[in-house]
Order: C-alpha cells, then sequence, then structure tokens
C-alpha cells in the first residue's frame, strides 16, 4: 500500500515516515501543499496522510482540489484545530477521518488500517448496497431489508447501521460514531448513542436478522454476524 504524508513539520513528517514504513507501507513525502497536491495528482496513492495548516497551499485547499478533480484517494486529515467546527469543516471538504495533533501512533495506524480495507477504485459514492447474512442495506434507496421483509429506520438509525457495517472488522468506539453519525452535534457525556443503538437492536430482533450489534465493554460497538 502506498501513502502520502504532507506535513512542513519535518521531526513529525519523518516519525510518520518511519512509522509507516516500519509496518509495511510504501511511503512518499512532501513538505507543503503545494508540493503535496502536486505529488497526489501526478502519482498513484492508497492513501493520503494531509496536515490541516501547511505553507503554500493550505490543507483544506488540497482537498478541495483533489476531490473537485474527482480525486477519491481516502484522505486523512492531521490537524492541530480541535474545535467542532474545524473537524465538521475538514470533513465536509472531502475528508474520509480527521485526527487532532497530538495523537497516539495506535490510533494514527488504527485509522489508516480501516481506510486502508476501502476495495481499491471504490469510492464510498460508488458502493451503493452492503450484504451481510440476511441484511441488505440499500445506499441508494435509503433501505433495510431482512431476507424479504422491510425495515423502517430513521436517518440516524441508517446512518449508524451503515457505519457500523462499513466497519464490520472492529469495534467501533463511540468517539468514532459520536464523529460520523451525529458530527459532533450533541454532548458526548449523554445516552443518545446507546439508545440509538437499542432501538436498531430491537428492530433487527423483531425480524429475526442474522447480523446483530454486539457491545465489547469500555470499548464500544461491533457488528456479529457468526
Amino acid at each position: 500500500m502506498k501513502v502520502l504524508i504532507v506535513e512542513d513539520d519535518r521531526t513529525t513528517r519523518e516519525f510518520l515516515q518511519q512509522a509507516l514504513t516500519e509496518q509495511g507501507y510504501t511511503v512518499e513525502t512532501a513538505g507543503d501543499g503545494q508540493d503535496g497536491l502536486f505529488m497526489a495528482l501526478e502519482l498513484s496513492f492508497d492513501l493520503i496522510v494531509l496536515d490541516r495548516m501547511l505553507p503554500k497551499l493550505d490543507g483544506l485547499t488540497v482537498l478541495t482540489t483533489l476531490r473537485s478533480g474527482g480525486n477519491e484517494t481516502p484522505v486523512l486529515i492531521l490537524s492541530a484545530l480541535d474545535s467542532v467546527d474545524e473537524r465538521v469543516k475538514g470533513l465536509k471538504h472531502g475528508g474520509d477521518d480527521y485526527l487532532v495533533k497530538p495523537f497516539a501512533l495506535a490510533e494514527l495506524l488504527a485509522r489508516i488500517e480501516i481506510l486502508a480495507r476501502r476495495p481499491a477504485g471504490l469510492s464510498k459514492a460508488q458502493t451503493t448496497e452492503i450484504k451481510l447474512k440476511n441484511l441488505t442495506l440499500d445506499m441508494l434507496g435509503h433501505k433495510l431489508m431482512i431476507g424479504d421483509e422491510y425495515v423502517e429506520l430513521q436517518p440516524k438509525e441508517f446512518k449508524l447501521l451503515r457505519y457500523l457495517l462499513e466497519h464490520q472488522d472492529q469495534v467501533v468506539s463511540r468517539t468514532m460514531l459520536f464523529e460520523a453519525v451525529w458530527d459532533y452535534q450533541f454532548d458526548p457525556q449523554t445516552n443518545v448513542i446507546d439508545v440509538h443503538v437499542a432501538r436498531l437492536r430491537k428492530k433487527l430482533n423483531e425480524v429475526n436478522s442474522l447480523v446483530e450489534i454486539g457491545t465489547v465493554r469500555g470499548v464500544g460497538y461491533r457488528v456479529i454476524s457468526e
């Protein structure tokens, strides 16, 4: 897997390059937005790790230019800007994930691994259906079918189930759901996630779904389909 790191801080850039190389990734680097954009456009990468604040061209400009040109390479944004507005802005400009500095290397590697699981050449927008056991989630029709039975979902329930299915090989933390499903629009200390998970479980159980949502105590949730 080939990764492009666009980071102006030399220490951070070299640290990331070494860490990813040790994990078996092929790594190229750029020290400013202009060079990063050129490399992303001219070369083929499986993933881009993009700093938010860069000289010459800032990270959002690089990201917007890539997306407007049809480049769907997964992008993980790194940023010292940790406000809700900045995170939402990064995601809405086309970022696939957003990690705040300083970060733990283990979390960075985990997020990269998640993004790397996306089949080559297949963007999120091109994925129209997810099938697992007797469950079919139709993204275009916004429908959930369990066998031949239609299950009505509220918008947040649909988005929650979709995210869990897209990450079915891992445990999904409450923070990840908070970021992806609710766009930081509520106090993370509330029980809104638990309430929605409970409702979704009930609906799946009522139609004898072979797919369940399991709880990993103290960590988060995972899809169970054994």
